[in-house]
Protein backbone atom coordinates (compact mmCIF):
# COMPACT_ATOMS: atom_id res chain seq x y z
CA UNK A 1 0.00 0.00 0.00
CA UNK A 2 1.51 3.28 -1.25
CA UNK A 3 1.51 6.12 1.55
CA UNK A 4 0.99 9.32 -0.24
CA UNK A 5 -0.82 12.50 1.22
CA UNK A 6 -4.22 11.89 -0.13
CA UNK A 7 -4.78 8.25 1.45
CA UNK A 8 -3.03 9.27 4.97
CA UNK A 9 -5.24 12.36 5.10
CA UNK A 10 -8.17 10.27 4.58
CA UNK A 11 -6.83 8.17 7.16
CA UNK A 12 -6.78 10.33 9.71
CA UNK A 13 -10.07 11.97 9.01
CA UNK A 14 -11.80 9.05 8.74
CA UNK A 15 -10.17 6.04 10.53
CA UNK A 16 -11.18 5.46 13.98
CA UNK A 17 -7.65 4.02 15.47
CA UNK A 18 -5.71 7.31 14.05
CA UNK A 19 -8.62 9.44 15.66
CA UNK A 20 -8.54 7.58 18.43
CA UNK A 21 -4.44 8.71 18.82
CA UNK A 22 -5.43 12.08 17.69
CA UNK A 23 -7.84 12.30 20.62
CA UNK A 24 -7.51 13.98 23.71
CA UNK A 25 -8.26 11.41 26.22
CA UNK A 26 -6.13 8.97 23.90
CA UNK A 27 -4.04 8.23 27.13
CA UNK A 28 -7.42 7.72 29.10
CA UNK A 29 -9.08 4.97 26.60
CA UNK A 30 -6.19 3.23 26.12
CA UNK A 31 -5.18 2.41 29.38
CA UNK A 32 -8.56 1.75 30.40
CA UNK A 33 -9.44 -0.57 27.37
CA UNK A 34 -6.18 -2.32 28.18
CA UNK A 35 -6.59 -2.86 31.84
CA UNK A 36 -10.59 -4.02 30.77
CA UNK A 37 -10.94 -5.68 28.01
CA UNK A 38 -7.14 -7.17 26.38
CA UNK A 39 -5.50 -7.68 29.81
CA UNK A 40 -8.38 -10.73 30.66
CA UNK A 41 -9.33 -11.23 27.36
CA UNK A 42 -13.37 -10.01 27.96
CA UNK A 43 -14.87 -9.96 24.86
CA UNK A 44 -18.35 -8.38 26.33
CA UNK A 45 -18.41 -5.88 29.04
CA UNK A 46 -22.58 -5.43 30.19
CA UNK A 47 -23.15 -1.59 30.87
CA UNK A 48 -23.27 -1.06 34.52
CA UNK A 49 -20.24 -3.17 35.01
CA UNK A 50 -18.04 -1.08 32.65
CA UNK A 51 -19.38 2.11 34.04
CA UNK A 52 -18.61 1.21 37.36
CA UNK A 53 -14.49 0.12 36.07
CA UNK A 54 -14.73 3.26 34.26
CA UNK A 55 -15.89 5.36 37.44
CA UNK A 56 -13.36 3.99 39.84
CA UNK A 57 -10.37 4.82 37.28
CA UNK A 58 -11.39 8.15 37.13
CA UNK A 59 -11.43 8.70 40.80
CA UNK A 60 -8.00 7.24 41.29
CA UNK A 61 -6.84 9.77 38.38
CA UNK A 62 -8.76 12.30 39.74
CA UNK A 63 -7.14 12.07 43.53
CA UNK A 64 -3.72 11.81 41.42
CA UNK A 65 -4.39 14.85 38.91
CA UNK A 66 -7.10 16.66 40.26
CA UNK A 67 -10.93 16.72 40.21
CA UNK A 68 -10.46 18.99 37.21
CA UNK A 69 -9.16 16.92 35.06
CA UNK A 70 -12.04 14.36 33.72
CA UNK A 71 -15.08 16.61 34.54
CA UNK A 72 -17.41 14.56 32.61
CA UNK A 73 -19.27 11.43 34.52
CA UNK A 74 -18.37 7.71 33.46
CA UNK A 75 -21.59 7.32 31.53
CA UNK A 76 -21.05 10.19 29.32
CA UNK A 77 -17.57 8.96 28.43
CA UNK A 78 -18.79 6.02 27.49
CA UNK A 79 -21.79 6.69 25.12
CA UNK A 80 -19.47 9.39 23.48
CA UNK A 81 -16.45 6.52 22.92
CA UNK A 82 -19.29 4.63 20.99
CA UNK A 83 -21.14 7.56 18.98
CA UNK A 84 -20.76 6.43 15.40
CA UNK A 85 -18.39 9.31 14.92
CA UNK A 86 -16.07 7.76 16.78
CA UNK A 87 -16.25 4.41 16.38
CA UNK A 88 -13.90 2.94 19.35
CA UNK A 89 -16.71 0.93 21.69
CA UNK A 90 -19.33 -0.83 20.15
CA UNK A 91 -22.64 -0.44 21.71
CA UNK A 92 -25.39 -2.84 21.42
CA UNK A 93 -28.09 -5.42 23.16
CA UNK A 94 -27.78 -8.85 23.09
CA UNK A 95 -30.40 -11.03 22.02
CA UNK A 96 -33.06 -11.09 24.13
CA UNK A 97 -31.52 -8.57 26.55
CA UNK A 98 -32.98 -5.28 27.63
CA UNK A 99 -29.30 -4.40 29.20
CA UNK A 100 -27.01 -2.52 27.14
CA UNK A 101 -23.57 -3.98 26.46
CA UNK A 102 -20.17 -3.04 25.60
CA UNK A 103 -16.87 -4.21 22.99
CA UNK A 104 -13.98 -3.08 21.65
CA UNK A 105 -14.48 -2.51 17.86
CA UNK A 106 -11.04 -3.86 15.69
CA UNK A 107 -10.09 -0.68 14.83
CA UNK A 108 -9.71 0.48 18.83
CA UNK A 109 -8.01 -3.06 19.20
CA UNK A 110 -5.12 -2.32 16.01
CA UNK A 111 -4.93 0.79 18.14
CA UNK A 112 -3.71 -1.02 21.36
CA UNK A 113 -1.86 -3.62 19.44
CA UNK A 114 0.76 -0.69 17.36
CA UNK A 115 0.62 1.31 21.26
CA UNK A 116 2.12 -1.95 22.56
CA UNK A 117 4.96 -2.15 19.96
CA UNK A 118 6.03 1.15 20.65
CA UNK A 119 7.53 0.23 24.20
CA UNK A 120 11.66 -0.48 24.03
CA UNK A 121 12.38 -4.18 24.02
CA UNK A 122 15.25 -5.18 25.73
CA UNK A 123 16.09 -8.02 23.32
CA UNK A 124 15.40 -8.06 19.58
CA UNK A 125 15.48 -11.43 17.82
CA UNK A 126 15.71 -12.10 14.07
CA UNK A 127 16.83 -15.98 13.88
CA UNK A 128 13.54 -17.13 14.64
CA UNK A 129 12.03 -14.86 12.29
CA UNK A 130 14.41 -15.52 9.71
CA UNK A 131 13.70 -19.51 10.17
CA UNK A 132 10.27 -18.99 9.96
CA UNK A 133 10.29 -17.68 6.67
CA UNK A 134 12.23 -19.65 5.39
CA UNK A 135 10.03 -22.62 6.32
CA UNK A 136 6.81 -20.71 5.07
CA UNK A 137 8.82 -20.44 1.64
CA UNK A 138 9.53 -24.16 2.68
CA UNK A 139 5.66 -24.92 2.58
CA UNK A 140 4.58 -22.41 -0.15
CA UNK A 141 7.26 -24.64 -3.30
CA UNK A 142 6.21 -27.98 -1.74
CA UNK A 143 2.60 -27.33 -1.77
CA UNK A 144 2.35 -25.66 -5.26
CA UNK A 145 4.29 -28.28 -6.81
CA UNK A 146 1.98 -30.83 -8.58
CA UNK A 147 5.33 -33.17 -9.90
CA UNK A 148 5.13 -36.59 -7.57
CA UNK A 149 9.20 -36.55 -8.71
CA UNK A 150 9.80 -33.38 -7.29
CA UNK A 151 7.58 -34.18 -3.98
CA UNK A 152 9.37 -37.06 -3.43
CA UNK A 153 12.57 -35.93 -3.48
CA UNK A 154 11.80 -33.20 -1.48
CA UNK A 155 10.44 -36.00 0.73
CA UNK A 156 14.01 -38.32 0.73
CA UNK A 157 15.82 -35.47 1.58
CA UNK A 158 13.47 -34.79 4.86
CA UNK A 159 13.81 -38.42 5.59
CA UNK A 160 17.78 -38.51 5.07
CA UNK A 161 18.05 -35.49 7.47
CA UNK A 162 15.70 -36.92 10.04
CA UNK A 163 17.71 -40.54 9.82
CA UNK A 164 21.04 -38.48 10.59
CA UNK A 165 19.90 -36.71 13.40
CA UNK A 166 18.55 -39.80 14.74
CA UNK A 167 22.01 -41.49 14.39
CA UNK A 168 23.51 -38.63 16.31
CA UNK A 169 20.90 -38.65 19.00
CA UNK A 170 21.55 -42.83 19.48
CA UNK A 171 25.34 -41.81 19.60
CA UNK A 172 24.98 -39.09 22.29
CA UNK A 173 25.38 -35.98 20.30
CA UNK A 174 22.31 -34.19 21.40
CA UNK A 175 22.28 -30.84 19.94
CA UNK A 176 20.03 -28.15 21.97
CA UNK A 177 18.92 -24.26 21.86
CA UNK A 178 21.20 -21.79 23.60
CA UNK A 179 19.95 -19.29 26.32
CA UNK A 180 19.90 -16.48 23.25
CA UNK A 181 17.58 -18.94 20.55
CA UNK A 182 14.93 -19.72 23.38
CA UNK A 183 14.65 -16.07 24.12
CA UNK A 184 14.47 -15.18 20.41
CA UNK A 185 12.06 -18.27 19.60
CA UNK A 186 9.56 -17.52 22.52
CA UNK A 187 9.48 -13.79 22.03
CA UNK A 188 8.12 -14.83 18.38
CA UNK A 189 5.90 -17.22 20.03
CA UNK A 190 4.84 -14.93 22.54
CA UNK A 191 3.89 -11.84 19.47
CA UNK A 192 2.14 -13.96 16.94
CA UNK A 193 -0.28 -15.45 19.92
CA UNK A 194 -1.55 -12.12 20.77
CA UNK A 195 -1.31 -10.95 17.26
CA UNK A 196 -4.01 -13.86 16.08
CA UNK A 197 -6.53 -12.89 19.33
CA UNK A 198 -6.44 -9.99 18.66
CA UNK A 199 -7.03 -11.01 14.43
CA UNK A 200 -10.57 -12.47 16.03
CA UNK A 201 -12.22 -8.78 16.50
CA UNK A 202 -11.63 -7.98 13.23
CA UNK A 203 -12.79 -11.27 11.36
CA UNK A 204 -16.11 -10.42 13.56
CA UNK A 205 -16.47 -6.91 12.05
CA UNK A 206 -16.02 -7.81 8.42
CA UNK A 207 -18.81 -10.82 8.97
CA UNK A 208 -21.22 -7.93 10.48
CA UNK A 209 -20.05 -5.73 7.86
CA UNK A 210 -21.61 -8.34 5.57
CA UNK A 211 -24.68 -8.89 7.48
CA UNK A 212 -25.28 -5.03 7.14
CA UNK A 213 -24.56 -4.91 3.32
CA UNK A 214 -26.88 -8.13 2.52
CA UNK A 215 -29.91 -6.18 4.79
CA UNK A 216 -29.50 -3.34 2.74
CA UNK A 217 -29.34 -5.28 -0.36
CA UNK A 218 -32.87 -7.01 0.91
CA UNK A 219 -34.09 -3.69 1.86
CA UNK A 220 -33.94 -1.93 -1.55
CA UNK A 221 -34.34 -5.26 -4.04
CA UNK A 222 -37.16 -4.41 -6.64
CA UNK A 223 -36.42 -7.98 -8.66
CA UNK A 224 -37.61 -11.50 -8.10
CA UNK A 225 -37.56 -13.03 -4.39
CA UNK A 226 -35.76 -15.84 -5.74
CA UNK A 227 -33.23 -14.10 -7.41
CA UNK A 228 -32.64 -12.43 -4.33
CA UNK A 229 -32.45 -14.95 -2.01
CA UNK A 230 -29.83 -17.02 -4.20
CA UNK A 231 -27.68 -13.77 -4.25
CA UNK A 232 -27.55 -13.93 -0.67
CA UNK A 233 -27.00 -17.38 -0.54
CA UNK A 234 -24.01 -16.66 -2.98
CA UNK A 235 -22.79 -14.14 -0.88
CA UNK A 236 -22.86 -16.08 2.56
CA UNK A 237 -21.38 -18.89 1.09
CA UNK A 238 -18.56 -16.47 -0.55
CA UNK A 239 -17.45 -15.30 2.70
CA UNK A 240 -17.59 -18.92 4.31
CA UNK A 241 -15.56 -19.66 0.82
CA UNK A 242 -13.27 -16.27 1.15
CA UNK A 243 -9.52 -16.73 2.21
CA UNK A 244 -10.31 -15.25 5.57
CA UNK A 245 -13.61 -17.34 6.00
CA UNK A 246 -11.66 -20.73 4.58
CA UNK A 247 -8.57 -19.90 7.15
CA UNK A 248 -10.80 -19.14 9.79
CA UNK A 249 -12.42 -22.68 9.61
CA UNK A 250 -9.05 -24.36 9.19
CA UNK A 251 -7.71 -22.45 12.33
CA UNK A 252 -10.90 -23.49 14.01
CA UNK A 253 -11.07 -27.31 13.22
CA UNK A 254 -7.38 -27.14 14.02
CA UNK A 255 -7.86 -25.95 17.67
CA UNK A 256 -10.85 -28.24 17.99
CA UNK A 257 -8.73 -31.48 18.02
CA UNK A 258 -8.67 -32.77 21.44
CA UNK A 259 -5.43 -34.38 20.88
CA UNK A 260 -3.99 -31.18 19.73
CA UNK A 261 -5.06 -29.03 22.92
CA UNK A 262 -3.91 -31.45 24.80
CA UNK A 263 -0.18 -31.81 22.68
CA UNK A 264 -0.32 -28.11 23.07
CA UNK A 265 -0.80 -27.20 26.35
CA UNK A 266 1.99 -30.15 27.68
CA UNK A 267 4.29 -27.96 24.98
CA UNK A 268 3.59 -24.91 26.45
CA UNK A 269 4.21 -25.94 29.65
CA UNK A 270 7.30 -27.40 29.40
CA UNK A 271 8.51 -24.12 27.79
CA UNK A 272 7.36 -22.32 30.54
CA UNK A 273 9.29 -24.45 32.79
CA UNK A 274 12.84 -23.35 31.41
CA UNK A 275 14.39 -21.39 33.90
CA UNK A 276 16.22 -19.24 30.92
CA UNK A 277 11.82 -18.45 29.84
CA UNK A 278 10.74 -18.11 33.81
CA UNK A 279 14.07 -15.63 34.14
CA UNK A 280 11.92 -13.17 31.48
CA UNK A 281 8.69 -12.89 33.37
CA UNK A 282 6.21 -14.21 30.93
CA UNK A 283 2.76 -12.57 30.69
CA UNK A 284 0.62 -14.72 33.04
CA UNK A 285 -2.06 -14.78 29.62
CA UNK A 286 0.56 -16.82 28.01
CA UNK A 287 0.26 -19.87 29.97
CA UNK A 288 -3.79 -19.37 29.05
CA UNK A 289 -3.23 -18.29 25.46
CA UNK A 290 -4.87 -21.09 23.68
CA UNK A 291 -7.97 -20.99 25.74
CA UNK A 292 -8.52 -17.47 24.81
CA UNK A 293 -8.01 -18.47 21.04
CA UNK A 294 -11.13 -21.00 22.02
CA UNK A 295 -13.28 -18.14 23.80
CA UNK A 296 -12.66 -15.85 21.09
CA UNK A 297 -13.29 -17.96 18.52
CA UNK A 298 -16.34 -19.07 20.12
CA UNK A 299 -17.72 -15.65 20.28
CA UNK A 300 -16.92 -15.38 17.32
CA UNK A 301 -18.74 -18.92 16.18
CA UNK A 302 -21.82 -17.62 18.34
CA UNK A 303 -22.16 -14.11 16.36
CA UNK A 304 -21.72 -15.58 12.71
CA UNK A 305 -24.99 -17.88 14.27
CA UNK A 306 -27.14 -14.75 15.98
CA UNK A 307 -26.26 -12.98 12.48
CA UNK A 308 -27.96 -16.04 10.44
CA UNK A 309 -30.80 -16.50 12.93
CA UNK A 310 -31.33 -12.49 12.45
CA UNK A 311 -31.41 -12.60 8.68
CA UNK A 312 -33.97 -15.81 8.47
CA UNK A 313 -36.20 -13.41 10.67
CA UNK A 314 -35.46 -10.46 8.66
CA UNK A 315 -36.21 -12.63 5.51
CA UNK A 316 -38.89 -14.19 6.74
CA UNK A 317 -40.99 -10.83 7.70
CA UNK A 318 -40.16 -9.70 4.50
CA UNK A 319 -42.17 -12.67 3.35
CA UNK A 320 -44.93 -11.98 5.58
CA UNK A 321 -45.13 -8.24 4.13
CA UNK A 322 -45.22 -9.71 0.43
CA UNK A 323 -47.66 -12.50 1.19
CA UNK A 324 -50.16 -9.71 2.80
CA UNK A 325 -49.63 -7.20 -0.48
CA UNK A 326 -50.60 -10.24 -2.38
CA UNK A 327 -53.70 -10.97 -0.17
CA UNK A 328 -54.59 -6.98 -0.17
CA UNK A 329 -54.71 -7.58 -4.22
CA UNK A 330 -56.91 -10.84 -4.16
CA UNK A 331 -59.50 -8.81 -1.91
CA UNK A 332 -59.42 -6.06 -3.99
CA UNK A 333 -60.06 -8.09 -6.81
CA UNK A 334 -63.09 -10.07 -4.92
CA UNK A 335 -64.60 -6.96 -4.47
CA UNK A 336 -64.69 -5.73 -7.82
CA UNK A 337 -65.66 -9.11 -9.15
CA UNK A 338 -68.65 -8.52 -6.52
CA UNK A 339 -69.36 -4.93 -7.22
CA UNK A 340 -69.62 -5.97 -11.17
CA UNK A 341 -71.44 -9.17 -10.95
CA UNK A 342 -74.97 -6.92 -11.17
CA UNK A 343 -74.31 -4.66 -13.65
CA UNK A 344 -71.99 -6.47 -16.36
CA UNK A 345 -69.45 -3.83 -18.25
CA UNK A 346 -69.68 -3.98 -22.24
CA UNK A 347 -65.89 -4.65 -23.01
CA UNK A 348 -64.28 -3.42 -25.72
CA UNK A 349 -65.12 -4.84 -29.00
CA UNK A 350 -68.55 -4.85 -27.83
CA UNK A 351 -67.83 -8.17 -26.46
CA UNK A 352 -69.88 -9.07 -22.88
CA UNK A 353 -68.51 -10.71 -19.53
CA UNK A 354 -68.26 -14.07 -19.28
CA UNK A 355 -68.98 -15.89 -16.13
CA UNK A 356 -67.11 -19.00 -14.22
CA UNK A 357 -68.65 -21.91 -12.21
CA UNK A 358 -65.58 -21.56 -10.09
CA UNK A 359 -64.09 -19.16 -8.38
CA UNK A 360 -60.55 -20.08 -8.93
CA UNK A 361 -58.89 -22.37 -11.73
CA UNK A 362 -57.70 -25.76 -10.33
CA UNK A 363 -53.94 -26.21 -11.11
CA UNK A 364 -52.57 -29.77 -10.82
CA UNK A 365 -48.88 -30.11 -11.80
CA UNK A 366 -47.31 -33.15 -13.28
CA UNK A 367 -44.94 -34.05 -10.32
CA UNK A 368 -47.66 -33.66 -8.10
CA UNK A 369 -49.19 -37.02 -9.20
CA UNK A 370 -47.99 -39.82 -7.17
CA UNK A 371 -46.48 -42.49 -8.81
CA UNK A 372 -47.95 -46.07 -9.67
CA UNK A 373 -47.35 -48.64 -7.10
CA UNK A 374 -48.41 -52.49 -7.89
CA UNK A 375 -51.32 -53.83 -5.74
CA UNK A 376 -49.62 -56.31 -3.32
CA UNK A 377 -51.23 -59.60 -4.25
CA UNK A 378 -50.47 -61.66 -0.85
CA UNK A 379 -50.31 -65.62 -1.34
CA UNK A 380 -51.83 -67.44 1.54
CA UNK A 381 -50.28 -70.93 2.51
CA UNK A 382 -53.27 -73.58 4.26
CA UNK A 383 -50.73 -75.20 6.70
CA UNK A 384 -51.93 -76.28 10.00
CA UNK A 385 -49.48 -74.41 12.90
CA UNK A 386 -47.91 -76.76 15.06
CA UNK A 387 -47.92 -75.65 19.13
Amino acid sequence: MALDYEMLEALRQNHPAWRLLASQNAALMASFFQKVFIEHNIRVIPQPDLVEALEDELFRLRSVLGEERFPRSAIDYLNDWAAPEKGWLRKFYRQNSDEVQFDLTAATERALTWLDSLQERAFVGTESRLLTLFDLLRQLSEGSDADPETRLQELKKRREEIDAEMSRVLRGDVTTLDDTALKDRFMQFNQQARELLADFREVEHNFRALDRRVRERIATWEGNKGELLGDIMGERDAIADSDQGASFRAFWDFLMSPQRQEDFSERLDRVLALPVIEAMNPDRRTRRIHHDWLEAGEYTQRTVAQLSQQLRRFLDDQAWLENRRIMEILRSIESKALALREHPVALDGGAECMTMAEPAASIELPMERPLYRPPFRPHIQDIRLEP
